[in-house]
């Protein structure tokens, strides 16, 4: 088997090479080669130890020494280079508590997650593959190197990553590997929310994002995300809905585009709805404030898993809008894109279509015709450049101080108020009109 190796990486290969060292490109990157994706990154393992790698390269940054890493710097790429090591005992079911170098490369592999990652590959050598990572891809299996139970005893964020790696490659997880997942699924709660976080999201972009209700299946969600666990269980006796709570979201979240924002939103925009359930005397079911209450349990969860303040605005002001309805002309929707932010319309309206088209086919159709036009109208009015910020208003504070106001809150009154006339009626966005409706508002106040 030939793989195209980067001229950085074959480089770096044969550098080592000519000072008598053997190194080769290993893990993901050889995976995916293999497969035909791009690699993200090239990642290299080497018999030479860290101060030899940064004695061969001009540039070099100690990203990890202490576990033999060097990051190799070549045409502004990065590329770590890890000395082949033997990892000692692990006690906090994270990192190895030692490393101890070594020369053989089969004993590198030997440490590694999953047979498909514990893969080496030059081209001297051709694919080095030691525990049949080639028979798993072909069968696109998910298999721990050796014992499963072992290795994620070393490192709990493994069960995670199964999980992770069968979303994005559309694998299955191989029984011993997944019973060993429903045996330590506890361990999970070793790991940093950061280190999770990371896991999760790259598991919700991926192509089949639906594999999330595997972690419930396993276990893993009790721990991680617990809030979720009733959605599953949460029928919606409704003409507007075909699924559980739990189906339906999962659903909703395959559907929209994998930007992370909008797979974040949809996996909590319902996520208050076991809460919210209530059964009218026809035995309908309604869930009445759920967007507000999704909103604040989405926030909480947000931050316990450590996301930036930015993606957690956004999330919680999609999901706290996804429900709101409004008639479909341009007046109610220059009112809708003020109240709710013109930052985040584009993506509630792709929100709203993920949300109906996970629905039932009851009125479908009519609400997708809905959505259509309001995207319509919304261009049109971008187009106009019409006013749907205080700041596109003609006038502004100091125009409103100018006529003789100062007090501070009669100023962002009154600047609210002309807001309001101009939402009506865009031909009033002119100053001299303002100005006089300004004044109107002062005198009458």
């Amino acid at each position: 088997m030939n793989i195209k190796l980067p001229q950085e990486v074959e480089f770096i290969i044969g550098k080592l090479k000519e000072k008598g060292y053997k190194a080769h490109a290993v893990g993901g990157c050889v995976r995916d080669s293999i497969l035909g994706r791009s690699p993200e990154d090239w990642d290299i393992t080497t018999s030479a130890k860290p101060e030899i790698i940064k004695e061969t390269f001009n540039r070099t940054i100690d990203t990890g020494l202490q576990h033999g890493t060097v990051t190799v710097l070549i045409h502004k790429k990065t590329f770590e280079v890890t000395t082949y090591r033997i990892d000692g005992e692990y006690l906090d079911y994270r990192r190895p508590t030692s490393v101890e170098y070594t020369e053989d490369l089969v004993e590198d592999l030997k440490r590694r997650d999953f047979t498909i990652n514990a893969m080496a590959y030059n081209d001297e050598d051709g694919l080095v593959d030691a525990f049949d990572g080639i028979h798993d891809l072909k069968n696109k299996v998910i298999k721990c190197v050796g014992n499963p139970v072992e290795r994620f005893n070393e490192d709990a964020l493994r069960m995670l990553r199964a999980l992770r790696f069968a979303a994005q490659l559309d694998f299955d997880i191989e029984k011993k590997t997944e019973e060993a997942i429903l045996m330590l699924k506890k361990n999970i709660e070793s790991i940093s929310a950061e280190r999770i976080q990371v896991e999760l999201n790259k598991l919700l972009i991926s192509r089949n994002p639906y594999l999330f209700k595997k972690l419930y299946e396993v276990g893993l969600l009790d721990y991680i995300m617990p809030e979720f666990i009733p959605c599953f269980h949460t029928p919606q006796n409704n003409p507007h809905h075909q699924y559980t709570v739990g189906e339906h979201i999962l659903k909703s979240v395959e559907i929209i585009e994998p930007n992370s924002v909008l797979r974040w939103t949809m996996l909590f925009h319902d996520i208050e709805k076991p809460e919210k359930r209530t059964t009218d005397d026809k035995g309908i079911d309604h869930f009445y404030g759920h967007a507000e209450k999704s909103s604040e349990v989405a926030k909480k969860i947000l931050r316990r898993l450590k996301f930036d303040n930015k993606t957690i605005n956004y999330v919680t002001r999609l999901i706290y809008h996804h429900d709101y309805r409004y008639k479909v002309n341009d007046k109610s929707v220059r009112k809708a894109v003020y109240k709710i932010g013109e930052d985040i319309f584009d993506w509630l309206l792709k929100v709203q279509e993920a949300d109906v088209k996970a629905q039932s086919a009851y009125k479908q159709k009519e609400k997708l015709e809905t959505i259509q036009t309001i995207k319509t109208l919304y261009e049109q009015i971008k187009k106009e450049n019409q006013c749907i910020h205080l700041s596109d208003l003609k006038v502004s504070g100091k125009d409103i101080i100018n006529i003789g106001v100062k007090e501070g809150r009669t100023i962002g009154k009154t600047l609210n108020y002309l807001m309001e006339i101009v939402l009506e009626d865009p031909n009033m966005n002119e100053k001299e009109k303002l100005i006089m409706e300004a004044k109107k508002y002062i005198k009458n106040n």
